[in-house]
């Protein structure tokens, strides 16, 4: 059975690009009628955040890809959290130990600090690895009786892994095919820590195998771990899962990852909710309006790609699509207009109502209220033209409230001597109409305009004018239905008065 994991660390906000590896893994599992599973790899304290951890699941739970198994849906594999597992790794470590796949160093931080600046003072960089371990403090140069000597008088060690150093590694990837790694280039991973810890090495493989994970999707950060966790599902005697490295998501312009940096910087989320740091809050995709399935769909193709033109694409849709063989090797870079225009998108598709609640409660806050039929009808007039919710106000002031003030230079150029008589006699018309439709209005001004022999121009502009304040707006009967004849007539007393 298809099992996969999303295993984040609780050091902080939710990164968008592990919002896409969680979703690549969902998809996967989707596709093929598996599982998946969430699980906290909490084992460095020291980097612990709160509210961290509830960060994700939230983000999980709006972007509409929940977990099947891991913290809060206890399953036979519990716990998910790695600080609740730590008495299991303990004797995982003891067993490499045991199989010579793993030795005791007592070296201090200083030692290794002291080691480097002598390394890097001739030019070279130190590796703990087989070219100097034997120079080293640990159990493959000292004697069983010292070795046992320290630890009896509590002297603090790790464990490191014993990392062969006369093989060439073969090993495959879902997506890159063929790794090949020569092991006397790699160094000697710790994987017990002096506090009684695992570090992610030892825990996530461990945790991998008890919880029957089928595939490893994850960033293409951990392709450099890829042969030491091969070689610790050897050294186990365990069938390794399949891997897949996922291409990472790249800054929108230069080189490198995409950072929170460049979020602060270029001014968009990198986050999938708003996160409260010390410094501010940092604004999130559903903080900025943004609808789920839109940015769902907009982190599906970065990196993946459906093989036809096509790019909008429901959940459903991508699950029945989804393919890691289409995943693509090179990274795929941020584009924020990109992710604007599948909103905009998800914004079309979306019933007038439903967008007219949401308006609703901008309005609510302006302390603005109409009854919803009449603001389903405004949405319907302007959606058009919104990437966001948040846009309605600005694209539709005008219907809630009469214009405070008129663009000057557009009433400079549209207002004629004989503007006054034709907005009044336009008000007769409109007052005297009683289906007050649009398609009414727009037929009986339309008539008095050809009847009195004007243009177009001499009457629409200084109209419109009269209504919105600026050239701008839905279509000006439209606008003179939705607010009312009451309305209409004034504001175009008020414009009237204004330039007697």
């Amino acid at each position: 059975m298809v099992r996969v994991r999303f295993a984040p660390s609780p050091t902080g906000a939710l990164h968008i690009g592990g919002v896409r590896t969680a979703l690549f893994n969902y998809l996967f599992a989707k596709k093929h009628g598996g599982e998946f599973l969430l699980r906290i790899e909490d084992t460095d304290q020291n980097r612990y955040v709160e509210g961290a951890e509830k960060y994700i699941i939230d983000s999980l739970n709006w972007c509409g890809i929940p977990y099947d198994e891991g913290v809060g849906k206890e399953g036979k594999h519990a716990p998910y959290r790695q600080s609740e597992r730590k008495e299991i790794y303990k004797k995982y470590a003891d067993e490499l130990l045991e199989k010579g796949w793993a030795y005791y160093a007592f070296d201090t931080a200083q030692e290794l600090d002291d080691y480097r600046k002598k390394y890097e003072a001739e030019g070279k960089t130190f590796i703990y690895n087989w070219s100097n371990r034997q120079q080293l403090k640990n159990s493959l140069a000292l004697t069983k009786e010292e070795v046992q000597k320290r630890i009896e008088i509590g002297e603090e060690f790790v464990i490191r892994f014993k990392m062969p150093n006369d093989e060439v590694l073969k090993m495959n990837d879902l997506i890159r095919g063929e790794v090949t790694v020569d092991t006397k280039t790699l160094d000697d991973k710790v994987l017990f820590k002096s506090d009684g810890m695992p570090t992610y090495h030892l825990a996530n493989i461990v945790d991998d195998h008890l919880m029957e994970i089928s595939h490893v999707i994850r960033g293409e950060e951990w392709l450099p771990s890829m042969p030491l966790h091969v070689l610790l599902y050897r050294a186990f005697g365990w069938e390794a899962p399949q891997f897949a490295h996922l291409p990472l998501i790249l800054k929108p312009v230069g080189n490198g990852k995409l950072s929170k940096r460049d979020g602060i910087k270029l001014g968009f989320p990198v986050f999938p909710m708003d996160w409260q740091e010390e410094n501010g809050m940092l604004k999130g995709f559903r903080g900025e309006g943004y609808f789920p399935e839109a940015l769902v769909n907009f982190l599906a193709l970065l990196g993946w790609n459906p093989g036809n033109d096509e790019e909008i694409f429901s959940l459903q849709q991508l699950t029945e699509l989804f393919d890691l063989e289409r995943v693509h090797k090179a990274g795929a870079r941020f584009n924020i207009e990109k992710a604007q225009w599948f909103n905009h998108q998800y914004l079309q598709k979306k019933s007038n109502i439903e967008l007219a609640r949401e308006f609703e409660k901008i309005l609510s806050e302006k302390n603005i209220s109409r009854p919803i039929e009449i603001i389903e009808k405004v949405v319907a007039l302007i959606k058009e033209r919104a990437t966001f919710v948040s846009d309605f106000w600005e694209l539709g002031n005008y219907f809630f409230q009469k214009p405070e003030k008129y663009d000057e230079k557009a009433l400079k150029k549209q207002w004629k001597e004989d503007t006054n008589v034709i907005l009044s006699e336009v008000a007769e018309i409109i007052n005297h109409t009683t289906d007050f439709s649009s398609s009414v209005l727009e037929e009986n001004v339309k008539k008095y305009i050809s009847e009195k022999g004007y243009g177009f121009g001499q009457v629409m502009p200084p109209l419109r004018l009269a209504l919105v304040g600026e050239m701008k707006g839905a279509h000006i009967f439209d606008i003179m239905e939705v607010i009312g004849k009451e309305e209409t007539l004034s504001r175009l007393s008020a414009i009237l008065k204004e330039n007697k």
